[in-house]
């Protein structure tokens, strides 16, 4: 894969691009946007976005591994961790990209 990764400055430059707002205006916009996403996972809120997927908070219990150097049992301790599934639109945006590839290639 190792594909780019697009960074906070750079979805504001599209803002800035695409709907004419000035920097400043276009970078407190995206942080807005993603201080509401971020807050509302942190309430245990799902978040879902039409064409593109969901958010949401998924709790593990409590379990054991193995510490893989020494074959110890470790108890690993219940969590909360953040689960996004991909709508079927993204889905299909992302392999459409793949096929489109393969054929240049």
């Amino acid at each position: 894969m190792g594909g780019k990764t697009l960074t906070r400055a750079e979805l504001a430059e599209a803002v800035v691009r695409k709907v004419g707002l000035p920097r400043n205006e276009s970078q407190e916009l995206v942080e807005l946007v993603l201080s509401e996403i971020s807050g509302s996972l942190a309430r245990g809120e799902q978040v879902k976005l039409s064409s593109f997927g969901s958010f949401g908070i998924r709790e593990k219990g409590e379990r054991m591994g193995r510490n893989p150097k020494t074959g110890e049992e470790v108890p690993i301790t219940p969590r909360k961790v953040l689960v996004f599934r991909p709508s079927n639109i993204m889905k299909d945006r992302i392999n459409q990209g793949q096929s489109r590839r393969k054929a240049a290639e």
